[in-house]
């Protein structure tokens, strides 16, 4: 394998990341073969790690090294934020105010994807607003059809149990990915959420 093939290689790898094309990927690729030998095993090592330590909390679904997230060990367990993936746990983490607690669904209730409730963590939801008697659960998946449709869902099956549902507020746009959003959208939107009936 001459050198070209070996960049053409590194370049192929930075393409498969979310977001990255060519050009970004190439500009990576020069990074990592410009930059010192330590630098790069160091980066690589990291990487490995991560895979190898990095798993799902076994509560809420966040990603975390341990059997049980800090977040799920340390906050106020009345309050559920639901989200659709762990990254947007990120994303709501930007809101410093926010003290509750989450649950990942690892997903949405979508019927063209052929994914209903069963394929998704409601039945863990249910769960824990009964377990640890939640007073909230704010619903902040992404303001799509399939969100909307997953919010109401949940808003439906938590009426019986006298839990208020609220969802996010519309400073997040419609058809808007949650972890793209600033921390000023988002923290108003957690300020101004409504009540779902």
């Amino acid at each position: 394998m001459n050198n070209e093939d070996v960049i053409e290689k590194l370049i192929e790898q930075f393409r498969t990341l979310p977001g990255v094309g060519y050009k970004t990927a190439q500009r990576y690729a020069f990074s990592i073969i410009e930059g010192k030998e330590e630098r790069a095993k160091r980066f690589s090592q990291t990487i490995l790690e991560a895979k190898e330590k990095i798993g799902f909390c076994q509560v809420c679904g966040n990603f975390t090294d341990r059997e049980i997230c800090p977040i799920c060990r340390n906050r106020n367990r009345k309050i559920i934020c639901v989200v659709k993936e762990p990254k947007d746990v990120l994303a709501m983490e930007k809101v410093k105010s926010y003290q509750g607690v989450y649950h990942v669904l690892f997903g949405t209730i979508s019927p063209l994807e052929h994914r209903g409730p069963n394929d998704i963590k409601i039945k863990e939801l249910l769960a824990r607003v009964q377990e640890d008697n939640v007073e909230e659960v704010i619903m902040a998946t992404n303001p799509d059809v399939e969100g909307d449709a997953t919010a109401m869902y949940i808003a439906k099956i938590l009426s019986p149990l006298g839990v208020k549902v609220t969802r996010l507020a519309q400073g997040v746009s419609m058809g808007s990915d949650l972890e793209y959003a600033d921390e000023v959208t988002l923290s108003r939107a957690l300020e101004g959420r409504r009540e779902l009936n």
